[in-house]
């Protein structure tokens, strides 16, 4: 094999780990990004002032999306609470409601934890006092964020070690 064509193979794959390792870093930079931004979240909805609020309904709720699909259960949950001495009402079990699931078990066993009657506590966003919730998001993201930002930096690493790599010379053999 020539030098030459030796020398634009070299090159070629120096290339290709560069983009791969940019690759790799951008994919991990956006698993970062929205792991930070679920925790932020988080962390705000642990902030918002707690009150006392009592369970309205508490129900299994289904659907099917046509006749061939199998039926999907979720809890149909009412709650009242008062905030600055206005009553108002909530049906928030997380951030993103309550979702749906094909396992009516769980349905039913989260439907049970929550029976209407009960007297429980739930967090009011006070920049939006109209929306509560029972349960505030986990901070699980920010405890995990290390991971993806382990292909941040290694994708960085092989970006630049293909960038900055110089062969040695060709040492001469006897």
């Amino acid at each position: 094999m020539s030098h030459l064509s030796q020398n634009s193979n070299s090159t070629a794959g120096r290339w290709y780990l560069a983009i791969l390792g940019l690759v790799i870093a951008m994919l991990g930079g956006l698993f970062v990004w929205l792991m930070g931004r679920s925790f932020l979240r988080a962390r705000e909805m642990h902030q918002w002032p707690e009150v006392a609020c009592v369970i309205l309904s508490s129900e299994v709720e289904e659907r099917r999306h046509d006749e061939n699909s199998a039926l999907e259960y979720r809890q149909d949950l009412s709650f009242g609470y008062e905030w600055q001495g206005k009553p108002r009402t909530g049906s928030h079990l997380t951030l993103r409601g309550s979702p749906w699931s094909p396992d009516r078990d769980l349905i039913e066993s989260r439907a049970t934890e929550y029976p209407a009657g009960k007297i429980t506590t739930c967090r009011v966003n006070p920049i939006e006092p109209d929306f509560a919730v029972l349960k505030p998001d986990s901070l699980a993201p920010g405890y995990s964020i290390w991971f993806p930002g382990l292909f941040v930096v290694g994708g960085i690493g092989i970006t630049f070690r293909a960038i900055t790599y110089r062969p040695s010379p060709a040492r001469k053999c006897c």
